[in-house]
């Protein structure tokens, strides 16, 4: 059984994945390799002076599959994600999975979030609360599908984050912090 399917592999959709994993949820990706990254170079990732969007990604994958136990399925698209009383069905050419969360990192390609019947701003955007959720209860937004011409790496990540801190909030019944310290290094 799948706790968490995260639909996209760049920033938002890793870094989402791999707090998630990390902390005890079975968590699957579903990447099909189309993030802007691969046409990006930063020089304003906090902590990172200066990588190829490509390096950047390949160790994003492998950090949160390696280290953290995230299921990546590379260059599989999801066809459809529907809401269900306890969770919602996944759709791919492949299979179908029945998580009890979901989260869209597609990009600016909001298709999936208008189908699951998503609530947008009158941006055009898809309208997410300070947790990244949607109008769709487990349903979650990050990256450049909630935000107007104002994409970028590290805010993605973090949006990321806060989906899955919320997840993990949810999961736990009480308010769920992921900080680790120098002790924890050796468990990771």
């Amino acid at each position: 059984m799948v706790d968490v399917i995260v639909v996209g592999g760049g920033p938002a959709g890793m870094s989402a994945a791999l707090f998630t994993s990390k902390n005890g949820l079975d968590t699957t990706v579903f990447d099909t390799d189309q993030t802007w990254m691969h046409k990006a170079h930063l020089f304003n990732f906090l902590g990172i002076r200066s990588i190829d969007g490509d390096v950047f990604m390949q160790r994003a994958h492998e950090q949160a599959t390696t280290d953290h136990g995230v299921d990546l399925h590379e260059d599989v698209a999801v066809s459809a994600v529907e809401k269900k009383d306890n969770g919602f069905t996944v759709t791919t050419d492949e299979d179908e999975y029945e998580p009890n969360y979901v989260i869209l990192a597609t990009g600016a390609n909001r298709d999936l979030a208008e189908e699951l019947g998503c609530a947008f701003t009158d941006e055009d955007v898809v309208d997410v609360d300070v947790t990244m959720e949607t109008s769709v209860d487990n349903a979650y937004a990050t990256g450049a599908m909630v935000r107007a011409e104002e994409w970028q790496a590290i805010i993605s990540a973090g949006d990321g984050a806060a989906a899955a801190l919320n997840i993990l909030t949810k999961e736990k019944g009480e308010h769920f912090h992921d900080f680790d310290t120098p002790a924890d290094v050796g468990e990771h």
